[in-house]
């Protein structure tokens, strides 16, 4: 890392990385010298961007222990999907009264446009993409910031289950994007924050599931299909 990009931020964003993608395991310990010879920082920076990652929830602080790899646990990963159906619901609601007709066509014409990127032979890392893509503008049509803060952190921490939920529900997505897009054009506030609703909670009951497979993708990777 060179001396232009040695800053807190450059940092915080390498490390959010390595956490959202679980490369610290669940639960371990992060090695703060080990961390700052690694990329090439001081540990001074280092600390301050573990401490904004703690903050934000994507690790943990434990006092007189150190930081920590956050766990991967179906209640904390079902509480997320909690905190997202508050928030995409809240920002559907204020989409009802706030976001145009060209709006919605707009971002309908995206998730047609982009159906092929849902196929068998697409990456799941496209697919995550494009699925949080679809997720952000519908709470941007909320035009709230806050909201648009909070679901931007709520992805973020959920990015890892998120694609391994994918790889098995990739097909039946666009299709249940088109379904909350039109009901959103209806501008019926009920329908379609129950739509959304619906939508989320689906993926949310089958988070054991997710969460049970993505340990395998992490400790035995070649055995986890």
């Amino acid at each position: 890392m060179n001396e232009t990009s040695n800053s807190v931020h450059a940092i915080y964003e390498i490390v959010r990385k390595k956490a959202t993608d679980f490369e610290f395991l669940p639960d371990q310990k992060i090695n703060e010298k080990a961390l700052a010879k690694q990329l090439g920082a001081s540990r001074t920076p280092v600390r301050e961007a573990l401490n904004r990652l703690a903050a934000e929830g994507f690790i943990r602080f434990e006092a007189g222990k150190g930081f920590f790899c956050r766990s991967l646990d179906p209640d904390k990963v079902l509480s997320l999907y909690e905190a997202r159906v508050a928030v995409e619901c809240e920002a559907l609601r204020l989409a009802c009264l706030r976001a145009t007709d060209e709006d919605i066509a707009k971002i309908r014409t995206i998730v047609v446009d982009s159906e092929p990127g849902y196929q068998a032979d697409a990456s799941v890392t496209d697919m995550v993409d494009l699925d949080e893509s679809f997720h952000s503008s519908l709470v941007a049509l909320s035009q709230s910031d806050e909201l648009m803060r909070m679901i931007a952190n709520i992805n973020a921490r959920m990015r890892f289950v998120r694609s391994i939920d994918m790889e098995s529900k990739h097909l039946r997505t666009p299709a249940e994007h088109l379904k909350i897009l039109d009901t959103l054009a209806t501008r019926n506030m009920d329908d379609t924050v129950s739509a959304i609703r619906i939508h989320i909670e689906r993926r949310s009951g089958e988070v054991r599931a997710a969460v049970k497979l993505a340990f395998s993708e992490l400790y035995v990777p070649d055995q986890a299909r």
